[in-house]
């Protein structure tokens, strides 16, 4: 099992050696971002449930621990993850969720992966073992360092602990299911937001919208009553499915696109295949359109695209940033990693 002074060590001589790392976990994410090369700094085996206490909401556990064996933990307390993180694979990682900083189809009214971690310690470029944040949902010292470590995907730093707040499970969900244009998406979505509804997904494909409503009996049954549906679900397979790609709409050979936009933008004017998830905040597009097309277009709706999976497209993975952003994410990074060893051009093919 690997310590972290074993790995701190590695980092450090990486660093004095200007020898770049790619920190290898249980690689289901592998496939985001850019390809990064460097020797292998392996944290699979720094696993590990470190602290759990079911009264506070709190739990703490090594970065390589699986993230089943988290849930599973969870699960015997009637508690969960709520922003539903997607595995991609058997071996995913606490660690690796939280580099890649993926949410499921909860996000919009649970929260994101970011919204959920208290702390943690990490190994910085130079071999620096730093801890940030804690175990408490409050924290005022300083800067919440430990939130941008969520989505960095390992080029901040190599996360070796990681407390995040956790939820009580839901008591009964249910699934409504309508048939509904995409052109109509908007409009009745925008009707029915400001409403107390118990909402915890909508996704809309194919004319076809599905809402995952979460609370007690009494509630779901009054939520039915008010929005009516041409079928009522039961089975949660859906929407673990969504999470995790498993749906037949991610067979496509396509480039996958993802989408940011506000929940209540029109649709895309773009050839392909268009999923909305998040009540269309987070779209999956499926489209040969080239990247500055998709880009231009979703720019002019005030969002931003990420090329989730390639599929041999040659374009930049990332949505550009301004000028400023660029250069602001620039210095952080070097604050981090002076000599850019960890996990060179995930991010950027300049760094």
């Amino acid at each position: 099992m690997s310590t972290d002074i074993e790995l701190s060590e590695q980092v450090t001589l990486a660093h004095t050696q200007a020898q770049p790392l790619r920190i290898v976990g249980g690689n289901s994410k592998s496939f985001l971002g850019n390809a990064t090369d460097g020797d292998s700094l392996d944290v699979r085996t720094h696993t590990g449930i470190i602290s759990y206490e079911p009264s506070e909401l709190v739990i703490t556990a090594k970065a390589g621990t699986p993230l089943r064996e988290i849930e599973a933990a969870l699960h015997e307390h009637s508690q969960w993850l709520a922003f539903e993180p997607p595995h991609f694979g058997a071996d995913a990682t606490l660690g690796g969720t939280i580099a890649a900083g993926l949410s499921g189809p909860a996000r919009p009214w649970s929260g994101s992966a970011r919204d959920f971690v208290l702390g943690v310690r990490c190994i910085n470029g130079k071999g620096e073992i730093l801890k940030f944040g804690g175990q408490v949902m409050k924290n005022v010292a300083g800067y919440d360092v430990s939130r941008l470590m969520v989505g960095a995907m390992g080029t901040l730093g190599v996360l070796l602990d990681i407390s995040l707040k956790v939820l009580p499970t839901v008591e009964q969900s249910l699934t409504l299911q309508f048939e509904l244009a995409e052109n109509d998406l908007s409009a009745w979505l925008r009707q029915w937001s400001s409403t107390a509804l118990p909402l915890t997904a909508a996704c809309h494909h194919q004319d076809t919208l599905r809402l995952r409503l979460s609370g007690t009996p009494s509630s779901l049954d009054a939520a039915h009553a008010l929005l009516g549906a041409d079928a009522r679900v039961s089975d949660d397979q859906f929407w673990n499915d969504l999470r995790e790609h498993r749906l037949s709409f991610f067979e496509s050979e396509k480039p996958l696109w993802r989408v940011s936009l506000q929940g209540g933008a029109q649709p895309l004017p773009l050839h392909g295949d268009c999923l909305y998830d998040w009540g269309g905040a987070q779209r999956w597009l499926l489209s040969d359109e080239r990247a500055t097309v998709v880009r231009a277009a979703v720019e002019a709706c005030g969002g931003h695209a990420t090329l989730f999976r390639q599929a041999d497209l040659d374009a930049p993975v990332f949505h550009p940033l301004p000028t400023g952003l660029r250069d602001l994410q620039r210095r952080v990074k070097q604050a981090f990693d002076p000599a850019g060893i960890l996990n060179p051009r995930r991010f950027s093919p300049d760094w």
